[in-house]
């Protein structure tokens, strides 16, 4: 770890110049909102040691609050608010045990839009959100197959009081070459969520082109890490601080600022 942070705040080397700090660390934005840090529940970190080892690394890029919002899906993930908060009093039992200070964990979910996210809804069943009176729900859907009732599901989020945020919208495939419909997604009142790594094609070029088209627009309210494991922290750390596109970002009114 020392060496992770000596790479990530050392002094400059002899003849060269200090960066912006911006490129420097992610400490402007201040609350990551969207990783899957708690161990267990999903297809992020499998341990309490592995969880605490990413806390600390996040940490390291400047964060001082991580919104941890594991999966829940129907199919796979059948978390539960119970389970969440469990899972949550735990790791920050242990980041306290690590030595860990000054920064603060709290929980929420990524809610994929499938039949039993529905069945939510329609129960009227409390949603795990973040944000505080914003109730901001995190939600996504297939990469590949367009959901038929996306807009029925977000109308009912909003009537119950939420604020719907759409997960990384740059990875959705069927909407590439559709940039009108994500215009129109955030007209309705959605927010959008960029993932960092998108910014340097982690995922695909594609992810990417979207990516930077919806900082160009200025369409982008909110950033996330995504991070499942440390080599998606790596990336960031690496390839995401340098990137000409981070500036552009970072300039956007976002709301991580404010959560």
């Amino acid at each position: 770890m020392a060496s992770f942070l000596q790479k990530l705040w050392g002094r400059k080397a002899e003849g060269t110049t200090t960066q912006p700090e911006e490129l420097r660390s992610l400490a402007s934005l201040g609350t990551d909102m969207h990783s899957h840090l708690l161990p267990g529940l999903d297809d992020g970190a499998e341990t309490m040691e592995q969880a605490v080892e990413l806390v600390r690394s996040m940490q390291a890029l400047g964060y001082h609050k991580l919104v941890l919002t594991p999966h829940v899906m129907g199919d796979f993930y059948r978390n539960t608010p119970e389970g969440i908060g469990a899972a949550l009093h735990q790791l920050q039992q242990a980041a306290q045990t690590a030595g860990i200070t000054g920064v603060t964990l709290e929980s929420a979910a990524e809610y994929y839009l499938d039949e039993w996210f529905g069945q939510k809804l329609a129960d009227g069943e409390p949603l795990l959100s973040f944000g505080g009176a914003r109730r901001c729900v995190l939600v996504e859907t297939s990469y590949i197959n367009e959901p038929f009732n996306f807009q029925q599901t977000i109308f009912e989020l909003q009537a119950a009081g939420y604020q719907p945020v759409l997960a990384h919208p740059e990875r959705y495939t069927y909407l590439y070459g559709r940039f009108e419909e994500l215009e129109k997604i955030r007209e309705t009142g959605v927010w959008l969520q960029l993932n960092l790594n998108s910014l340097t094609g982690y995922y695909s070029t594609g992810a990417r082109r979207v990516a930077e088209k919806l900082i160009d627009a200025g369409l982008v309210d909110l950033v996330g890490s995504d991070a499942h494991h440390l080599k998606h922290l790596e990336n960031i750390r690496t390839k995401v601080l340098p990137s000409d596109y981070l500036r552009k970002l970072l300039a956007l009114p976002l709301m991580n600022t404010s959560l």
